[in-house]
């Protein structure tokens, strides 16, 4: 299935000069999805992981139906305060300022576990390789991470760690 087919181009959004890649037409369509989430178990599973970390928001559409399907366990990577328990915290940079993403101090047990990281679009890394940090500081191991749409003019895998990446669709 050629996925592309099923993601809206929308441009200048949110600003000028932007082509914003819309997955909202490939979620509402039952075929696509179902096919996004089965190409993303066949894919990921010789990566074994323990857990399914998704990035908050678009990486709980993908991580949390994928964790199903592989039979393991999903955990949310927030954005700061939104997790009610002891978390783990991880500041990043962003192109003006800066963010916080967070995950449960307790989340990833037992220390050592093998953690597949999930999200919509990586584009410059930043809050991928965020992600990974925090499952590090988890005590566990980033066994390779999964997106949906890979924007490869922004070289965002420059910042992840030498582990495997899966993309479904590449601009």
């Amino acid at each position: 299935m050629d996925l592309k087919t099923l993601i809206r181009d929308i441009p200048d959004f949110p600003k000028p000069g932007i082509l914003f890649r819309d997955i909202t037409t490939l979620l509402k369509d039952a075929e696509g999805l179902r096919y996004t989430v089965d190409a993303f178990a066949e894919k990921c599973a010789p990566l074994a992981p323990d857990f399914i970390v998704g990035i908050e928001s678009r990486g709980f559409i993908f991580g949390t139906p994928l964790a199903y399907k592989m039979g393991i366990g999903f955990v949310p990577v927030r954005k700061a305060g939104k997790l009610p328990a002891a978390v783990h915290s991880v500041e990043y940079e962003l192109e003006y300022g800066t963010d916080k993403l967070e995950i449960h101090q307790d989340a990833l047990l037992p220390p050592g576990s093998n953690v597949l990281i999930v999200d919509d679009l990586i584009a410059t890394g930043g809050t991928a390789a965020a992600a990974g940090k925090l499952v590090e500081h988890s005590g566990s191991k980033v066994a390779g991470y999964a997106f949906l749409v890979e924007l490869k003019d922004l070289d965002g895998r420059r910042h992840l760690p030498d582990v495997p990446i899966v993309t479904l669709v590449e601009y």
